[in-house]
C-alpha cells in the first residue's frame, strides 16, 4: 500500500511533522512519509522526500483512473500517513475547495472520509467569494487547519473533520471578508498557524494585504502585521487605511527561514513610502509577525505600481541562510543577500543581481530548491518554459532550458516534476533537463504535484489534473497526485486517484467562455476535453480549458490498473468512488468597484 501524491499548484515539507510513525500499518519500507503543506516544508523549498518508490526506471510504467469530487480545488492537497480517521487508520488527502469545504480522501479507495462544510457556505456559494489555500497539518496530526470565505481559519480533527470551537476557533483574520481574501497556502511554525490576505479579482477596494500569526492551540491572534497602514496593529477595518492593495498573494504565502524563523512575504500593487506603506516590496518579519525587520523595495517600485506588475506574484525562495531569489510579474529574477536586504529599512534597491525568468515572462509559481552532488539548484517554471539555475559565488546562471511551461515544480526522489497547465505532467532529470517521462494531465491553474511514500512491493499510484495514473498489475511503486484546475470555478471538479496508492489530481472545467461556478449538489456527466481557450491571468496568459464538463469516476480492473488515453477514458468494470461533482451553475461577477484591468490575487 502505498501513497506518493504530486499536487500540481503546491509546495512540499520535509517528512512527517512529527518525524515519529504511531501505526503499525506504516510499513518502515515505506519511502517518503506525510507531505503536511504546500511547498514540503514550512521554508516552501519544494523539495521532498529523497527516495519515493517511483524511479526513472518505473515512472514511465503508470497508468490513471479518477474519481469524482464536489467542489473545485484550485489548489494543492495535503498528505497523511496512517493517521486514525473514524475507527481505522488510513492513507490521507485533505483537499480544500474553493468555498471552502474541506475533504479527507481515502488514498487507496478515493472514498471520501469527512466533509466539513462552514456555517453559512451557501451565502457565499457561486459567488466572486473563494479561496486557493492549501490547508496545513498540525505536527500532531491530530488536526488541520483550513481557510474558507468566510475569512476564517477553521481548525479541524483528522479523526472526523469536527470543527475546533473551544478558545479563539475559528479564527477570524480580517474584518472585511467580501474584499480581503485568503489565496496563499497556509503554513505553521513554532506553535503558530501563519496565513495571509490579498484583494479579490479586478482589486476592488478597500482592502490591505496582511500576515497573521494564529495561536494554534487556543486560536487567538498572537500578531497582525498590515502591509499599508503598517503602523496599526491588529485586524483593520479597511476603509479606515487611506492606502488599499499591497496584496500577499503568491502561492507560498509565508515563507519561514528554517535558521531564524523570520518570516517572508512579497506584496503586490500598493502604495510605498518606505515607514507605513510596503507595496511590490519582498519583506522580512519577526517569527511571530510582530515587526518588519527589513524590506526590498526595486528601484521602479512606482511604475510596477502603476502598471499593475506585481512583485508578490510570487514569493521569496529560499536558496540558503544567507541568500533569497524574488521574482514578479515583471519577468525577472533579483537574487537578494538575506542579511541586509535592500540595506536601510525603507530604502529601494539593493539587490545582488538581476537575470530573466524563463522567456522573460512573468513568475506566478514558487520555485523549487535542492543541492545535489554539491550543486545547488533553482528550478523555475513560467508560461513560457522551464529552467534551471545553479548558484554559483552568489550568482545565478543557468544551466538548461525547456520550453514547456509549467507551474511550481517539484523534486522528489531524484526527479523534477513540473505540471504543464497546458496539460501533462512532465518529469525531467534535474541535472540535465532530459526528459524521463510525460504523464497525460489535463489542463489547469494553481496545480502541482506531491511525490511521496511508496515501496517497491506495492502498487504504484499517480495523479493528475485531468488523468491520473497508477502502476500496472505487477505494482512498481509510489504515486503522484495532483491536484488541478482551469479557472476559480468551473462545471466539474474530479480528484484523479493513483490505483494502489490514493495519489489525486483534481481538475475543473469551464462549460462556456465565462468564469462559472461549482454547484455542490449536481452530478456531471463524462465526456471528453475541448480545445482550449486563452484567459488572462494576472496579467500574464494561461491556457484555460473550454467545453462540456468531464467528471470520469473509474478504477482499474482486476489487478486495479486503468488505461486511459488522453481525450476519451477508458471503460472500467468498477468504480472507486462516486461523488456528485460541480456543474455549470452561475457566472463570477466581480465585487463592486473592481477593475476590469487589475489582477492583484484575482485567482
Amino acid at each position: 500500500m502505498l501513497a506518493v501524491a504530486l499536487t500540481l499548484a503546491a509546495v512540499p515539507l520535509l517528512t512527517a511533522c512529527d518525524g515519529s510513525r504511531s501505526s503499525a500499518d506504516a510499513s518502515a519500507n515505506k519511502a517518503g512519509g506525510d507531505w503536511t503543506r504546500f511547498g514540503y516544508d514550512a521554508a516552501r523549498h519544494n523539495s521532498g522526500p529523497a527516495a519515493t518508490g517511483i524511479t526513472a526506471a518505473n515512472v514511465g510504467g503508470l497508468a490513471h483512473e479518477r474519481v469524482q469530487l464536489d467542489g473545485t480545488v484550485d489548489s494543492s492537497p495535503i498528505y497523511l500517513r496512517a493517521v486514525r480517521v473514524g475507527t481505522a487508520r488510513h492513507d490521507v488527502f485533505i483537499v480544500t475547495t474553493s468555498y471552502g469545504r474541506t475533504l479527507a480522501v481515502d488514498a487507496d479507495s478515493g472514498a471520501v472520509l469527512w466533509r466539513f462544510t462552514p456555517a453559512d457556505y451557501e451565502s457565499w456559494a457561486g459567488s466572486y467569494r473563494i479561496t486557493n489555500a492549501t490547508p496545513v497539518a498540525d505536527p500532531t496530526r491530530r488536526f488541520v487547519y483550513a481557510a474558507a470565505p468566510d475569512g476564517r481559519i477553521h481548525k479541524l480533527t483528522v479523526v472526523n473533520g469536527a470543527e475546533v470551537r473551544s478558545g479563539s476557533w475559528p479564527a477570524a483574520i480580517t474584518r472585511y471578508p467580501v474584499r480581503e481574501k485568503i489565496a496563499p497556502a497556509l503554513n505553521y511554525a513554532r506553535g503558530l498557524v501563519l496565513a495571509a490576505t490579498g484583494g479579490y479579482i479586478g482589486d476592488a477596494p478597500p482592502y490591505q494585504g496582511h500576515v497573521v500569526a494564529v495561536n494554534a492551540r487556543s486560536g487567538r491572534l498572537v500578531h497582525v502585521w498590515n502591509a499599508l497602514c503598517s503602523g496599526r496593529r491588529g485586524l483593520l477595518v479597511p476603509r479606515t487605511c487611506a492606502e488599499s492593495g499591497a496584496a500577499i498573494w503568491a502561492r507560498a504565502g509565508v515563507v519561514v527561514d528554517p535558521a531564524s524563523g523570520n518570516l517572508l512575504v512579497a506584496t503586490g500593487d500598493g502604495g510605498f513610502d518606505g515607514r507605513r506603506n510596503w507595496g511590490d516590496s519582498a519583506l522580512m518579519l519577526t517569527p511571530s509577525a510582530g515587526r518588519l525587520l527589513r524590506n526590498w523595495t526595486p528601484r521602479d517600485q512606482a511604475a510596477l505600481e502603476a502598471g499593475d506588475v506585481d512583485l508578490g506574484s510570487t514569493a521569496p525562495a529560499l536558496l540558503t541562510s544567507r541568500l533569497a531569489v524574488q521574482g514578479g510579474k515583471d519577468g525577472k529574477l533579483r537574487l537578494l543577500d538575506l542579511r541586509r536586504l535592500g540595506g536601510k529599512l525603507g530604502r529601494t534597491g539593493g539587490e545582488l543581481q538581476t537575470v530573466p525568468t524563463p522567456g522573460g515572462s512573468g513568475l506566478f509559481s514558487a520555485p523549487a530548491v535542492g543541492r545535489s552532488g554539491g550543486v545547488l539548484r533553482v528550478f523555475v517554471a513560467t508560461d513560457s518554459g522551464t529552467w534551471c539555475y545553479v548558484v554559483r559565488r552568489d550568482r545565478l546562471r543557468v544551466a538548461w532550458r525547456r520550453t514547456e511551461a509549467g507551474t511550481s515544480p517539484v523534486l522528489a526522489g531524484g526527479l523534477l516534476y513540473v505540471y504543464d497547465p497546458n496539460g501533462g505532467l512532465n518529469i525531467y532529470r534535474p541535472s540535465t533537463g532530459a526528459v524521463v517521462a510525460r504523464l497525460l494531465a489535463g489542463r489547469g491553474h494553481w496545480n502541482s504535484p506531491i511525490v511521496t511514500d511508496g515501496t517497491s512491493d506495492t502498487s504504484s499510484r499517480v495523479t493528475g489534473t485531468s488523468t491520473p495514473w497508477s502502476a500496472p498489475p505487477r505494482r512498481i511503486g509510489p504515486a503522484i497526485a495532483a491536484s488541478s484546475g482551469s479557472r476559480p470555478a468551473a462545471t466539474s471538479f474530479c480528484i484523479e486517484l493513483c490505483v494502489a496508492t490514493g495519489t489525486f489530481a483534481w481538475s475543473e472545467r469551464s462549460a462556456s467562455s465565462s468564469i462559472t461556478t461549482p454547484s455542490a449538489d449536481a452530478t456531471a456527466t463524462t465526456s471528453a476535453w475541448a480545445p482550449s481557450r486563452r484567459a488572462r491571468h494576472h496579467g500574464s496568459s494561461r491556457t484555460s480549458p473550454s467545453g462540456p464538463p468531464r467528471a470520469d469516476v473509474v478504477s482499474a480492473t482486476g489487478a486495479r490498473k486503468a488505461s486511459f488515453s488522453h481525450s476519451t477514458p477508458a471503460s472500467s468494470s468498477r468504480k472507486v468512488a462516486s461523488i456528485p461533482a460541480a456543474s455549470n451553475s452561475s457566472a463570477i461577477s466581480s465585487p463592486p468597484g473592481a477593475s476590469s484591468t487589475r489582477m492583484n490575487g484575482v485567482f
